[in-house]
């Protein structure tokens, strides 16, 4: 199989930038609405679900680009900035596996709106330690 050139190293290097945005904003945006709709009953629509969805789909979005870069494209990354993207999964996960808890009910926009905040922190932070393994 021959090498990839140095074109598409770059461009899957450009999305995979570009998604951290998307990532970040999308997060922050999903965990201000989810808390708050905790408190403007009128802001719990079937919407505000879809948006999560998709916020937490980019995480996994940006990992699998991730480990295309790494995997496929043979690019390093610093340390940490790996082990931020999967506590993203990681933390994805955990936000769906106690969505259904009895003791959540009452505090499920409280869950996701932290949540969604969490993970866009550590997206902030994965990108902050990119950037200082670069130069």
């Amino acid at each position: 199989m021959p090498l990839p050139t140095p074109e598409v190293v770059a461009s899957l290097l450009d999305v995979h930038i570009a998604w951290a945005w998307v990532l970040i904003i999308s997060n922050g945006l999903a965990g201000i609405w989810a808390l708050s709709a905790h408190w403007v009953p009128g802001l719990r629509t079937r919407a505000l679900w879809w948006f999560i969805v998709f916020a937490e789909v980019a995480v996994f979005i940006q990992v699998a680009l991730g480990v295309g870069l790494i995997a496929g494209q043979k690019l390093s990354a610093p340390k940490f900035h790996l082990f931020y993207g999967f506590v993203a999964i990681i933390a994805v996960g955990i936000l769906y596996s106690y969505r259904d808890a009895p003791w959540m009910r009452h505090r499920m926009y409280q869950w996701y709106g932290a949540g969604g905040l969490f993970v866009m922190g550590l997206g902030i932070r994965a990108m902050l330690v990119a950037q200082a393994g670069a130069h």
